[in-house]
């Protein structure tokens, strides 16, 4: 993941340096996501059934094919926007291959008592790569240029893809009650109607998806326009912090929750932290002063990855054991897919309004739905304690 970070912060340089288009930037978001809304559910599946090693390495191979992509355009100087675009959609088909086949990896590794702690562990070194992959990719952009630093990322992603060949736990063969085929839609439809009936799923369900539509990480497709409105003109040190600063703030949250045990997994936290995470994210598109942004930013990072490995956890910890990988993708689907809507709610509205309007309504209105949720799941359950004899 840190190649994938790396892969960004170059791509997204040249493409805003090349074009200065918000609305492209913005389709970078909605084609990073757009497969999980339409795939996540399918690929789920597919990790019911099949080798999730062979999954990632699929998904590995993509990845590396897209870097690559990206230096024989720059080096040929045939930088065009359809090209861009459809190295953006195979970048997203790579990520929901490989996304939920991950997951339920983890699960076949640790078993249920030690599954919270290994979600939060694995987010924290996704967030490790989120924040070593911008400094990295700031340092090759600098050093090589986009080209070779674009080229040299590519094989980045090699070592996972020879570890996962002999790597364990892979194969689903000797796990039993498997479902024996994948019916596309219907198979969605079942295991989203699994997902209505369970209280706790259904809730983490729409946590993750209300944020993604409304947010996701489309400020990150951004950041260049905010780095310039902070007086960040040029691609140095500044810039790559202001993308590591998020990452940095995840990277704290996993290392403190799991240090010191902080933070159980229960439904109300989670919403607790969603809407910290909110309020941390309008003050940062308000903010005019470089210290303040870092430091807002910094705690939406660590407040993101709190409440998104807790609903990961809630999540698995209470599928049904013969469809967790379909269930995961459902989640997968709502907590990526909806991110594609964020492409328009942040990226292409902050081209009419600002990037910096956008953001702080689309967190403003996020907020607010929040509050609804919490206030009304609360009133249900006093109503059902009155009703309790």
């Amino acid at each position: 993941m840190m190649a994938d970070n790396i892969e960004h912060v170059i791509s997204y340089w040249v493409v805003f340096q090349k074009f200065h288009s918000p609305s492209l930037l913005a389709f970078a978001v909605v084609s990073h996501w757009a497969p999980y809304l339409v795939f996540a559910a399918y690929t789920g599946g597919l990790a019911d059934r099949f080798d999730v090693r062979r999954l990632i390495q699929l998904g590995m191979l993509l990845f590396m094919a897209v870097s690559i992509g990206w230096g024989v355009m720059f080096l040929t100087e045939s930088t065009a926007q359809w090209k861009a675009m459809l190295l953006l959609l195979i970048h997203g088909l790579a990520g929901v291959i490989w996304m939920p086949a991950s997951q339920v990896l983890i699960h076949k590794i640790v078993g249920t008592a030690q599954l919270a702690s290994a979600v939060r562990l694995n987010a924290t070194g996704r967030y490790l790569a989120f924040l070593v992959g911008p400094a990295v990719g700031g340092a090759l952009l600098l050093w090589l240029g986009p080209i070779r630093g674009i080229l040299v990322n590519a094989l980045i992603y090699a070592p996972l893809f020879f570890w996962l060949i002999k790597a364990p736990y892979g194969s689903s063969a000797k796990t039993p009650a498997r479902p024996q085929g994948l019916r596309g839609l219907a198979d969605m439809f079942a295991t989203m109607r699994v997902v209505r009936k369970n209280p706790v799923l259904l809730a983490m369900t729409v946590l993750v998806g209300a944020s993604a539509f409304f947010i996701g990480n489309a400020y990150q497709a951004q950041m260049p326009g905010f780095a310039v409105d902070l007086g960040l003109g040029r691609p140095d040190f500044t810039y790559s912090m202001l993308l590591a600063a998020d990452a940095a703030g995840g990277l704290s949250a996993g290392v403190l929750l799991e240090s010191g045990g902080l933070l159980p997994p229960t439904v109300r936290t989670a919403f607790i932290l969603a809407m910290l995470w909110c309020c941390a994210l309008a003050g940062f598109a308000r903010s005019s002063t470089y210290g303040i942004a870092i430091t807002l930013l910094f705690v939406a990072g660590f407040l993101e990855l709190a409440f998104n490995s807790m609903a990961q956890s809630l999540v698995q910890l209470n599928a049904p054991a013969e469809i967790r990988g379909r269930v995961i993708g459902v989640f997968a689907m709502s907590a990526n897919g909806m991110r594609t809507f964020s492409g328009f709610s942040v990226g292409l509205l902050g081209a009419s309004i600002g990037i910096h309007n956008s953001l702080s309504y689309s967190a403003a209105a996020l907020l607010a739905l929040y509050i609804a949720i919490f206030v009304g799941r609360r009133i249900a359950r006093q109503r059902q304690a009155a009703a309790s004899p």
